[in-house]
């Protein structure tokens, strides 16, 4: 009992001492030239794992203009860099050492040391880093590249992740776009609206927090309602409709991803009482489940919904690649988060820089949950051309725009 009432302390000494929210850092893009500006800020916090950047240097995304005119992202803390920071919720990511190892070694509201998938993407894209929905004004114009609406804690159910605060819901977040789309629609004028939009992409990242936040704490006794498998269809289905819904909205390009295996998350590890820090097979196998059935869901619109272009991604299938072939990709440390306290750094979340690890590039867990931007670096280059090894269907990313073109 004293040492929840501690944790929990802790929790809302960290979060209102850093209750100021913080806009995405507007020098690290310039939507004129096309160009990210890396900013290192001398008096930001020391690491080993970041790399050393002038103090004021372009870098140049691949290829001489887009390949696609914008990025939208839906989805959770996977993805969200910074909706959260507007929000009172204790999932947030607004404090160090959030961010330490980020272009600008300042916390972004990014649940990493870095960056996260999706900056990696926007780069392959040619596309500036993605701007969260909120902490914009609500201007065209900060919009034509793209808006980052993904929210810590959502999931697929509306009440998912909700015993931690505020969060944006995945049916709002698809609500925000069609805002977004309006938007665009009354600036643009609805025929160009509808080609840029269907020819952008659009990622969606979401689903963990059901079974995280909702179905393995058996919310409303669920477990007794639906077996793993039953709870899988059920979410699939409910992605199934909201995918139809932005196709009506005339997205075309859609990247969908699967869920990672948390049953290796440090997290599970300190619940289970893992042996020498074996993956919690149980756990893995519901997250397994729910893939298999998104990607044969994926096949199935892909017949449905003439012209769309889909891809699925099985973040288990690429992130048991880096656990099982660790030594290969230069990782040492495959249990341990970076950033955490108590066994496997599962029991208490990364709340301070004195918690972290010095050199984070060689973790593959950055902290409970959430993976280092070394693993992020590799999940995004097989989504962009599985350089590492397959895990997008039936192709990947880069091959989809040479296709759709």
């Amino acid at each position: 009992m004293l040492s929840s009432l501690l944790v929990a302390i802790l929790f809302l000494v960290t979060i209102f001492s850093h209750s100021k929210a913080l806009r995405f850092p507007q020098e690290l893009y310039n939507f004129s030239s096309n160009q990210i500006y890396v900013v290192d800020n001398p008096s930001g916090p020391a690491s080993s794992s970041a790399s050393p950047n002038p103090s004021l240097s372009p870098v140049s995304p691949p290829g001489s203009s887009p390949l696609v005119p914008a990025l939208f992202i839906i989805g959770d803390s996977t993805v969200d860099c910074g909706n959260n920071n507007f929000l009172g919720t204790f999932a947030r990511a607004d404090r160090p050492p959030y961010g330490r190892d980020f272009d600008t070694h300042k916390p972004t509201g990014r649940f990493c040391n870095g960056r996260i998938p999706v900056d990696y993407l926007a780069l392959h894209l040619g596309l500036p880093f993605v701007p969260s929905y909120l902490g914009q004004a609500g201007e065209v114009d900060d919009m034509l590249h793209g808006v980052n609406y993904a929210s810590a804690a959502a999931g697929i159910i509306f009440s998912s992740g909700s015993e931690l605060g505020q969060h944006i819901s995945f049916t709002h977040q698809i609500q925000q776009f069609a805002d977004t789309y309006q938007q665009f629609v009354l600036s643009m004028g609805e025929d160009v609206a509808i080609d840029f939009i269907s020819n952008s992409v659009l990622y969606i990242s979401i689903g963990i927090n059901d079974y995280i936040h909702y179905y393995l704490l058996n919310v409303s006794n669920v477990q007794n309602l639906y077996l793993p498998w039953g709870f899988n269809q059920f979410l699939a289905s409910t992605m199934r409709q909201e995918i139809k819904n932005l196709y009506n909205m005339n997205v075309r390009k859609l990247v969908v991803m699967g869920l990672p295996p948390i049953g290796c998350a440090p997290y599970y590890l300190w619940q289970y009482k893992s042996n020498k820090g074996e993956c919690i097979q149980e756990i893995n196998d519901m997250i397994m489940g729910f893939n298999f059935v998104m990607r044969y869901m994926t096949g199935e619109l892909l017949q449905e919904l003439p012209d769309a272009r889909i891809i699925f991604c099985d973040v288990f299938q690429g992130s048991m690649d880096i656990i099982q072939n660790h030594e290969r990709y230069g990782f040492n440390a495959t249990a341990d988060a970076c950033c955490g306290l108590g066994e496997y750094k599962g029991w208490i979340m990364c709340m301070s820089p004195e918690m972290a690890c010095r050199n984070a590039s060689n973790h593959i867990w950055w902290d409970q949950f959430h993976p280092t931007a070394a693993v992020n670096a590799i999940l995004a280059d097989n989504v962009w051309s599985s350089r590492h090894t397959e895990m997008c269907y039936p192709m990947n990313l880069e091959k989809m725009l040479v296709v759709q073109a």
